[in-house]
């Protein structure tokens, strides 16, 4: 009756905490409370009452499988009855084979605590580590924390740990701290708990037990507990606003225990805080409302050394356990004499001891198994783990500052230089290989006795990378100050964040600043993607960095969101310019176009860019700012004319020249006198349209062919007015299979491959084609044919070609022919729904079924980009054939192929230009000056440059999705040329 007595006092203690404060989450979840009550009472049935003052100990020691540590082991468990265990480090094997001996031998399962605040490897050779909580605490998304906290509970629970000594809610706020810095999550309270009770929530909601330390606070101290006592010299406001803050908030999480130090805070109370029961029934207990497992900081510590019956007064003060005694047997005993003195009572032995059964029945130590060696390396580092420990170091990545714009790098500058401040190159070189993929960057190794010749190499540059992997950087401070005063200079930290007190002044003088934390590969990788916008920053610093960094401080680096200039820099009103907003809404609602991205230039700076809607009309992927579209025929201007441009600046034709000069296959044909400069007015004479793509049809297969004007059962597709497609025919096996081979190696859709001769067919049949007058008639087989003649030309496939010498050295990295093959899929935004001639989605391949057919790389289409690559090609037109600090044209090219007119019709040399004396015809705003040229693209795209304004339009959207043969609605509604109009009015006068 007693007993039961004793557990309903147990449970209403804490019910009733719940009315004030949060229930200690692992008790909460114990849904058969009969059942734990059942266990916990049949457990405290068969003890001594010395046996349960032995369930309040922990005791430490090394995992050892020799006789005498084993032996040692069995004392401890069978003759004092000790509750838990505490491994000091070791090996993982040796420790599994003890814990599971200890709890073979243990009549009362033990709890298995360990001290784990960055994993496993804080204890264990060869296991996990994460990187440390400084680290941590720079990180923005706490989700993390608490997938941090979930793996190590997943470890623990594989090795046979039910308790994690973790994590350190001490406030980072004493850079003279010599115990605490680095183990804490920082300087700020508010940052410490919400990291905290992220990581306390990720560890008890997977079964192991989180213990926060070290109450009340051990961060504003100069003194080692582990050496002496420290004191917390601050009154009761000041701790309750910086110290106590943390552990509040655990509290409020439902933690379930909390580890009191050995530390002296006089406004709590006299004494160490481990015995004081001011601080711990008082403080804790009383006024937090914490109802979890109040245990002591080891007890073998100097900070508590000197008091005797030490473990005795720890119980008094209100510990539930006692950690770590340096005599077992003298410490048990002391107990029991307090017991038989009246300073402690039996019922408050038996209140703690019902208190530590209940977390062990709540941990599952009522049906403990035996632990499985077999495997268990391999089972501790999983691919989840490694994809964690990358993405938690990622995310504390934290760009300090950033003066000079120099994050992303403008890939058009060249002379940039790599400085590496490296033992030697080897741990330099992930952050090299990744920038060189991308750009061409030079690379230096920093050596104290070469910093003349060193010196020398960078003076020319433009802009010097710093990346520094070691913390002896002294000695580099002098070169780095003077090269961060005469020109921008990155500094890249790729170690500790305290490397930067070494070196205030270049600190202070660099553009740039970045916390990288770490030298690991995927980290060096990780930063060079920032460089090259590819990746995301968003880490803010967890601590001040004396006189150079405040806490918080950082930037957020967003490939999805660039910098933005204000429109009135350059005469231009941004209220007047934000009505395009609501163009591109009333686009989407009236189904022009599931999403578009727009972006405006003027005087080479992005006055306008946003993204509208979403890749399809259920609007499940948003839109973003590297979200490739198919370009259609901009693929005219943006690849097969910029070839045709290099080509004849370097003198390798004339613009009269005829092509059957340069492609022999139309020699004796009809088409031999058509000239280049015929093929790029469009007065060729060839056919607007040809369908190439039906010699790769089974004609047998269509039941009254291919089309019909008619529906009838065998062709129910409208692709237009009066014309039918055939819904059930098959490819001819000589050009088309469903599985790829060496045989069919060009993707045309998702299982669809041609053989890689059709492209040759495809030419065949245009040189087959009957011209129909040299008039002005639009037609993408004059660029399908000025692709053939840049390859016999420039002696290179068109796209390695464009690569080569635009795309690469322009840093134009989203803009391809054949996309798959360098972005994921979900990157590229779908042309097409349902595709009659190559079934379902096109996502990644090109719209237009002859380029399809011509292997994805056509003169005519097959190019994917982004808004903001397509701008910097149209800007390098503007500044008459310079990016950056390079020419890629002569200023004599890009004059005579963006202003030459055709006599017979708007177009330009390649380019479209408007009709101003028939504007309603016009592909621009009337608004629009003569001078204006650029091209729109089928699948609702354009790009318009105006020299007289030094303008820049550029639209790109997926007007073709759903279907190809829906209605025009993005003409229709005149959307395009609205937004122009809103551009040109919003131009100050």
């Amino acid at each position: 009756m007693k007993k039961r007595i004793l557990w309903c006092i147990l449970c209403a203690c804490l019910v009733s905490t719940s009315l004030f404060a949060q229930e200690p989450a692992l008790l909460s979840r114990v849904h058969d409370t009969e059942a734990c009550r059942k266990w916990v009472d049949g457990q405290m049935e068969k003890m001594t009452l010395k046996q349960k003052v032995g369930q309040l100990f922990i005791y430490t020691l090394q995992p050892v499988t020799n006789q005498y540590s084993k032996n040692v082991l069995r004392k401890m468990v069978d003759d004092y009855g000790v509750g838990g265990l505490l491994f000091t480090g070791g090996e993982l094997r040796k420790q599994v084979q003890m814990t599971n001996y200890a709890q073979a031998h243990a009549s009362v399962p033990l709890m298995v605590t360990f001290d784990g605040e960055w994993g496993l490897g804080m204890r264990l050779k060869d296991t996990p580590s994460f990187p440390y909580n400084r680290v941590l605490g720079c990180i923005q998304n706490d989700s993390l924390l608490y997938e941090y906290g979930k793996e190590v509970a997943r470890q623990c629970r594989l090795i046979g740990v039910q308790i994690n000594f973790a994590p350190v809610a001490d406030v980072d706020n004493n850079p003279n701290n010599p115990v605490i810095n680095f183990r804490s999550f920082g300087s700020d309270p508010k940052r410490v708990a919400e990291k905290v009770a992220a990581y306390v929530k990720g560890l008890e909601d997977n079964g192991v037990m989180a213990v926060c330390k070290h109450f009340p606070g051990h961060g504003d101290t100069e003194i080692d507990s582990h050496n002496a006592l420290p004191e917390l010299n601050f009154d009761r406001a000041r701790l309750d606003s910086i110290e106590l803050y943390p552990f509040k908030k655990a509290i409020e999480a439902g933690i379930g225990g909390v580890m009191v130090g050995h530390l002296h805070a006089p406004s709590l109370g006299e004494g160490p805080a481990s015995i004081s029961q001011e601080v711990i029934m008082h403080t804790l207990i009383d006024e937090l409302r914490f109802h979890g497992l109040v245990v002591t900081d080891a007890l073998e510590m100097k900070g508590i050394a000197g008091h005797d019956d030490v473990c005795a007064r720890a119980l008094i003060a209100g510990n539930d356990v006692v950690l770590s005694p340096r005599n077992l047997k003298k410490e048990i005993d002391g107990v029991m004499s307090a017991l038989k003195k009246g300073r402690l009572s039996e019922a408050d032995i038996d209140r703690k001891c019902r208190k530590v059964l209940s977390f062990k029945y709540a941990l599952g130590l009522s049906s403990w198994k035996k632990v499985e060696e077999e495997g268990l390396a391999e089972k501790l580092v999983t691919p989840e783990l490694q994809s964690l420990q990358q993405e938690l170091s990622k995310a504390a990545v934290t760009v300090l500052k950033d003066s000079s714009s120099l994050v992303p790098l403008d890939l058009s500058v060249s002379g940039t230089v790599l400085l590496s401040v490296s033992p030697s190159l080897s741990e330099a070189y992930p952050f090299y290989h990744q920038l060189k993929q991308t750009f061409p960057v030079g690379w230096l190794h920093a050596n104290v006795d070469s910093l003349d010749a060193v010196e020398a190499r960078l003076r020319p540059t433009q802009r010097v990378l710093v990346a520094l992997h070691t913390d002896k950087v002294e000695p580099y401070a002098a070169l780095l100050e003077k090269l961060a005063k005469d020109k921008p200079l990155a500094l890249i930290c790729f170690g500790d964040m305290k490397m930067l007190e070494k070196i205030p002044e270049v600190v202070r003088h660099a553009s740039t600043v970045i916390l990288a934390h770490s030298d690991e590969k995927f980290v060096q990788r990780h930063v060079a993607d920032l460089f090259l916008d590819n990746a995301y920053a968003d880490g803010r610093l967890s601590i001040p960095l004396s006189g150079l960094f405040k806490a918080g401080d950082g930037l957020t680096v967003d490939p999805e969101a660039p910098r933005q200039y204000s429109p009135e820099d350059v005469g231009m009103n941004a209220s007047i310019l934000s009505q395009i907003d609501s163009i591109a809404e009333e686009g989407i609602r009236l189904k022009a176009y599931p999403g578009c991205h727009v972006m405006i230039l003027r005087e080479g700076l992005p006055v306008y860019n946003k993204c509208f809607g979403s890749y399809t009309y259920e609007g499940k992927e948003a839109v973003k700012e590297n979200s490739l579209y198919d370009l259609a025929s901009l693929t005219k201007v943006t690849a097969t004319l910029l070839a045709v441009m290099k080509l004849y600046d370097e003198g390798k034709f004339g613009l009269t020249d005829r092509v059957a000069d340069y492609l022999p296959i139309l020699k004796k044909t009809d088409k031999s006198r058509i000239t280049v400069q015929d093929l790029l007015f469009h007065e060729s004479g060839l056919p607007a349209y040809w369908p190439f793509y039906e010699e790769a049809v089974d004609m047998k297969s269509c039941k009254g062919g291919l089309f019909r004007k008619k529906a009838d059962k065998n062709h129910t597709l409208k692709l237009a007015e009066n014309v039918y497609a055939c819904n059930d025919f098959r490819y001819n096996p000589e050009w088309v299979s469903h599985v790829p081979s060496a045989e069919y190696p060009l993707q045309v859709a998702d299982s669809l491959f041609l053989r890689s001769d059709f492209s040759k067919n495809i030419v065949e049949q245009i040189v087959k084609l009957p011209l129909k007058g040299k008039s002005y008639r639009y037609s993408c087989l004059n660029f399908m044919l000025l692709k053939e003649m840049v390859e016999k030309i420039a002696g290179m496939p068109m796209d390695v070609y464009l690569d080569s010498v635009f795309y690469a050295p322009m840093g134009l990295r989203h803009t391809t022919f054949l996309p798959l093959r360098k972005f994921p899929k979900e990157q590229i935004v779908p042309s097409v729904e349902t595709d009659f001639l190559r079934g379902g989605r096109l996502q990644g391949f090109v719209q237009d079924e002859a380029a399809a057919f011509m292997g994805g790389v056509s003169g005519n289409a097959g190019l994917f980009s982004t808004t903001q690559d397509v701008a910097r090609i149209a800007q390098m037109w503007l500044d008459k054939g310079i990016c950056g600090d390079r020419r890629y044209l002569s200023r004599a090219t890009c004059e005579l192929f963006t202003t030459l007119k055709s006599r017979d019709s708007r177009r330009g040399l390649g380019f479209d230009k408007p009709d101003t004396e028939h504007t309603d015809n016009s592909p621009c705003s009337p608004e629009a000056p003569a001078s204006v040229f650029g091209h729109t693209g089928f699948t609702g795209t354009c790009v318009w440059i105006d020299p007289d304004n030094e303008l820049i339009f550029v639209f790109l959207s997926n007007r073709t999705y759903s279907s190809v043969y829906e209605p025009n609605n993005l003409v229709r509604y005149n959307i395009r040329t609205r937004m122009q109009q809103v551009m040109y009015q919003s131009i100050l006068h």
